[in-house]
């Protein structure tokens, strides 16, 4: 009788072994999760707070390239109208010798 007591007290003590390693397990694993929660959490914070900044910068480049267009636009045209006549120049300089040239190969006659 007294080995069936022993054997008794035996298997209450690996029962109430058993509960309490699954109580620490629970436990591991909702300490766990909360970490997993407060990473993420963090994450999610920071790119947050990276997106805002990089639309900030957006922002600020975008406004400081639009104001400038205006100006943009009007140097573009300076420098279109000067390589314009600069073209018209250069034409007008050699405009007779090619037609001179023109005249040579239409009128001479090869063998």
């Amino acid at each position: 009788m007294e080995s069936n007591r022993g054997n008794q007290n035996g298997i209450q003590q690996l029962l109430g072994a058993e509960q309490e390693a699954q109580h620490i397990v629970n436990a591991a694993r909702s300490a766990k999760q909360a970490r997993l929660k407060q990473a993420k959490d963090e994450a999610e914070k920071e790119i947050a707070e990276f997106r805002a900044f990089m639309e900030a910068e957006f922002q600020r480049k975008l406004e400081q390239t639009s104001g400038d267009s205006g100006a943009n636009v009007k140097r573009l045209d300076q420098e279109t109208f000067a390589k314009i006549q600069h073209l018209k120049a250069e034409s007008e300089s050699i405009s007779n010798d090619v037609v001179q040239m023109l005249l040579r190969q239409v009128t001479t006659v090869k063998n």
